[in-house]
Order: C-alpha cells, then structure tokens, then sequence
C-alpha cells in the first residue's frame, strides 16, 4: 500500500510495556527512526542486512506484545547511489532527488521482502513538510496513519526527497521522526544511531565523555554535541536532540539508542516494565541508551501542529504591549503590529517578533530581537502592510472588508519557549 501523506493514531491511553504476548491494540505506539548509517554500509553501499534482519525480528516480538509499530526509514540515496554506481552522495539537490527516487523503490522492496519473510503487512508513506501545512492535509494524514494502524501494517515512512525543496523539506529524517511520533500520538520514539547513548563529549575523541542515561529537562542539558551525520545522511547528534525536543514536547518520550543492536529496544522497554511494577514512584534509568522524558503537560494538537508542523511563511513585528499581550495568551491585534516581512497569504503561519532598541552604554544602541511564538495569520502581508498600527475599527476603512478585528487568534498562536 503507498500513500503520500503523513498520520496520527488514535489517542489511546498511555499502558506500561510488558514482556508478554498481550491483545493486539492494546500496547503502545512505538515509532523506530533508522538513519542511513544503521541500513546501507558508508564504504560497500549494500545494505546491511544483519542488522535489517535483526531489526525486522525485533518489531516482530513488539508486535507479539501487542505494540504498534511505526518506521521513519532513511536509505533511499544510499540504495540508489547502489543502483546507479555512484561512490558518493550528489552535491545538488535535482541531483539528491533523481538518486532518492531510483533508491526508494529498492529500499521498499528490501523491506516487504524481509517483513514478508514473518508474514507482516507493510505501507509505504511519503511525506513533505508543505503536506502538513495545510490543516485538512494534516488529519487526512492522521487518518490515513490510524487506518494502517488498524489495519495491522507495519507503516514505513520517509520523506518525499523527489518532489521536496529547501523550503518545504523537513531536512533529515530525525525531525521527520520526531513529527510523525507527535501526528500519532506515539508512546516512545526509537532514535536508532551509530552511537551507543548521549554522552557529555563526544566520545571518540574525549575519552573522559561520560554517557548521558535520563534526561528530564533537555534545556538544562550541559553536554557538547558537534558530531556531523554520516557521509550518506543529513543528521547528527544535535538533530538528534531536536527531534527529542519536539517529541516530547508532544507527549512521546524518547530514547537514543545504537541501531547495529536493534534488540537493545526490547531491553529498555522490558526495563521500564520491570521498573514500574518494583518501583513506580522513583525515576527510571536506562542501563543502555538515552531516555529523554516526556513533557508531563504535552501541548494539544493543534498547537503542536502550529509550532512543529508548519513552515514559516513570514514575520509580524510587534511593539511592547503587543508583546507583553500575546505573553498573556490574547490575539494579536493589527495596532500592535510595527511592520511585516515575507509574502504570505491568510491562514499561513507566521513567526511573531518584538524588535527592540536597548541602551547598552556610552550611548549606544543595541537591536535585539526576541521571537515571541508562531500563529496562523488572518490576513495576508500585503493588507497586514496596510493595517498595521490601525485600531479594529479602522480595518474596514483601509481594506474596504473585515475578515476578523484580530491579525492573529489567541487560538491559533503558541508562544515560544
């Protein structure tokens, strides 16, 4: 089954992972990330296939818990630099594209071959940032997830590298990960790379780094991440702690894991089992991995779609009082706008910006820009243009119209950290 759109499972409650066979359906919601480095060899370009089978036999037994399963795949370049004899990944993105669609359709194959081989239905989804933008798109997507889901398939998502550009590309297949784990309302994310854990320092070079088991505020985390994806991929260490950042955002814990050992997921969540059943009041601690935990007040869904889901179209300048206002959680209102950058139309999203002067001695001035959150604008850039600084009634009167008194809905706006 192929579909280009992306998803979102039914909100089941939140159950404890066991290492029993249990009723399908009645587990959690576990999304796997597989980076390029973990599915094709960086100097042979053949697939590994240890690994893949390992990884196939270790969905297998989630499955006979009665988990859901979801895989966010990497390795459509690398199975076409294969199939087109090439050493290296192309410099151009045209380039990138043309390799990625030769390589998906062998990548796919790989997968219903060795899934095949158990007997496990598969459903490939393909998937761009601009699909997203647009909110019917968004729970078509979810739907269609929910759907697949119900439909006991094992859903294998990448994304859309043929059609997608720089503007509407989600970049690499952590934060894609990271999405489809909050459009699915995912228990766990399963960030599978080519290291062991988080370590403070990167630990081919430090060998005093230290590894990093729980953590809890990832804000406060003190650790140097400067680690390059490999040379077939586009993450690394610190897209890594982005993605970690989005998800649990969205409710969805998640955990760093080495993806050549795809059994060590099993382990963690029969850890974390055993671990509320002996001692559910104290904190839990991997004794591989990394967990990140989740948000205990996860952001609903239409304000995580909001500030993860969308791409910024443009930016609205706001004064002081607009600023102070919308920090108050109320709408952003066109006498509170300074100024307007981009062309974007209504219903589009916006980044929110207070720029200010600030006195920082002998005289001087310093410009310092804070962004105040992202919204779902009313009214495009050019009439934001026209009304900027104008009070609600003065609307009708410049524009001849009045679509709303409000530029932004305090519902369709979500404040930055």
């Amino acid at each position: 089954m192929d579909t280009h759109i992306g998803a979102a499972a039914p909100k089941n409650p939140r159950v404890v992972p066991t290492a029993v066979p249990r009723a399908p359906g009645s587990g959690l919601t576990l999304v796997i990330k597989l980076g390029t480095s973990s599915i094709v060899n960086e100097k042979t370009l053949f697939p590994k296939m240890s690994t893949l089978s390992l990884l196939i036999e270790t969905v297998h037994e989630m499955r006979l818990m009665g988990h859901r399963v979801i895989i966010v795949s990497s390795g459509a370049v690398g199975m076409g630099l294969k199939r087109l004899n090439m050493t290296k990944r192309p410099q151009t993105l045209s380039q990138v594209q043309a390799v990625a669609a030769v390589g998906q359709g062998r990548l796919m194959a790989l997968y219903d071959d060795l899934f095949g081989q158990l007997d496990i239905p598969i459903a490939q989804v393909l998937l761009t940032k601009d699909t997203l933008a647009e909110r019917s798109q968004y729970l078509n997507a979810c739907n269609t997830f929910k759907e697949l889901l119900n439909f006991n398939t094992v859903p294998i998502v990448n994304e859309n590298d043929t059609v997608s550009n720089s503007e509407i590309r989600f970049g690499d297949n952590d934060t894609l990960s990271a999405i489809t784990a909050g459009m699915v309302n995912a228990d766990y994310l399963f960030l599978c790379t080519d290291v062991e854990c988080l370590y403070t320092d990167n630990p081919r070079t430090n060998p005093d780094a230290k590894a990093v088991r729980l953590v809890e505020d990832i804000a406060s985390l003190k650790v140097q991440v400067s680690s390059p994806g490999s040379s077939l991929g586009t993450g690394g260490m610190v897209t890594k702690l982005i993605a970690a950042e989005l998800a649990t955002a969205a409710g969805c814990s998640t955990i760093i894991t080495i993806g050549s050992d795809p059994k060590r997921m099993l382990t963690i969540l029969d850890e974390m089992a055993a671990h509320h059943h002996d001692s559910p009041s104290t904190k839990f601690e991997p004794s591989v991995g990394t967990l990140f935990v989740r948000k205990p007040n996860p952001m609903v869904d239409r304000k995580w779609w909001i500030l993860h889901g969308l791409a910024d179209r443009g930016c609205v300048y706001v004064d002081e009082g607009a600023a102070n206002a919308l920090r108050k959680k109320t709408s952003l209102f066109a006498a509170g706008i300074v100024d307007v950058e981009g062309v974007f139309g209504g219903d589009q999203t916006v980044k929110v910006v207070w720029k200010r002067e600030v006195d920082v001695g002998d005289g001087k001035k310093e410009t310092r820009i804070e962004e105040i959150g992202k919204g779902l604008v009313n009214y495009g850039s050019s009439e934001i243009a026209r009304i900027k600084g104008c009070k609600s009634y003065e609307i009708h009167v410049v524009l001849g119209y009045v679509d709303s008194d409000c530029v932004i809905h305090r519902d369709n706006f979500v404040l930055a950290k």
